[in-house]
Parts: C-alpha cells; structure tokens; sequence
C-alpha cells in the first residue's frame, strides 16, 4: 500500500466543495467511507462506532442516489426534510449527517489525542475524546457499552505501525485533522442554523 490508511481520505478531501464552496454530497461521504478502513483497525473497540457510521452513510448514500442532480449539494436533503417537517424522525437523513458528523468528531479527537499526547495509551486517547465529543449525546445505555468498547482499544504503537503503511502516520493524521475539522463545523453550523445541532440519542 502506498502511503498511510489515511492516504486515499486525504486525496478525496480535495474534492468535497464545489468550485464555489458548496459541500458536495457524494465526495462527502467519500472521504467518510474511506475512514471506515482506519476504524477497522481498532478491531473490536470501534465496532459500534463502525456500524454506526456506515448506517449513516448508507441512509444519506441511498437518498442521494434516488435523485444525485436534486441532492448533489449536502444541505439540500436536510433541508428539505426541514420544510417538510420530517427531520427530526429517527429515520431522516437530518439525523443521519448530525450522527455522522458527530462520530467523525469523535474520530478526529481520537486522532488528535494521539498525535498530542504521546504517553497517553489508546483507551486514555479513545475515552478523552469520547467525553469530549459523543457522550453528552449518548443515553446512559449507549455511553456504558462505548466505555466497555474503549477497554477493547489495540496497542497505540501497534495500531500506528498498521495505519502508517509505508507513509508517514503522525504527519497523515495531523493533515486528516486539520483538513477534515472545518467540513465537520459546517456541518454542525448548517444543522444549528435550522435548529437540528443539540438533538439526543432517541
């Protein structure tokens, strides 16, 4: 493999706006998908988190391919979903990009901590960022299972040693992170813009 796990998500960033600076819906979840492959290398840890994402990227993938012109632009399902009164549904896709966003927020801190805080072990990093991030929207049933997770975390230099592949893995996450933050903020301002930013886990 060429470059780190994180080579392709890198690559793909350049393509998630628009010559005019509007969030693309299919690029998007492009570069989401390809963190799934990362996220597989925690094994067992990242399992919910995982299956989490994918759900979520299937439900606004499957939306967006019933009608790609009409959805092209990332915000446009959500907000028809707003007009229409449906966005806060468990099913919407509103509530597909919040989860999302908010576990590719998780992630990011993840992948902070572990480039900031070289002492801390893996489920130090995975819990730090959980508290930062996830669990104040989790319900006590959802936050004991991840705490349960977190104890599963690999090795932090043997996981490293895995994404890095024959790239440089400190310098890909710090890119990753760096890069992948402000689409995330956009979407929390859009989803805060109509009201959607602070929903809980149902």
């Amino acid at each position: 493999m060429e470059g780190t796990v994180f080579s392709p998500a890198l690559e793909g960033m350049q393509h998630v706006k628009s010559e005019d600076g509007i969030m693309l819906t299919k690029p998007f979840l492009d570069v989401c998908k390809l963190i799934l492959p990362v996220i597989e290398k925690f094994g067992a840890a990242m399992a919910i988190v995982k299956s989490d994402i994918g759900g979520n990227i299937t439900r606004l993938e499957n939306k967006y391919l019933s009608n790609p012109t009409k959805y092209i632009h990332l915000f446009t399902m959500v907000q028809e979903e707003v007009d229409a009164k449906t966005a806060k549904g468990s099913y919407s896709c509103t509530n597909g990009l919040l989860w999302l966003t908010r576990a590719m927020d998780f992630l990011v801190e993840l992948f902070r901590n572990l480039i900031h805080h070289q002492d801390w072990s893996m489920s130090q990093a995975c819990s730090e960022a959980y508290g930062k991030t996830l669990k104040k929207w989790h319900g006590w049933l959802a936050s004991s299972s991840f705490s349960l997770a977190m104890k599963l975390a690999p090795d932090r230099k043997k996981f490293l040693d895995v994404v890095a592949g024959d790239g440089d893995a400190n310098s890909d996450i710090e890119k990753f992170c760096t890069t992948f933050s402000p689409f995330l903020e956009e979407n929390h301002k859009f989803l805060a813009s109509v009201g959607l930013d602070d929903l809980k886990a149902s």
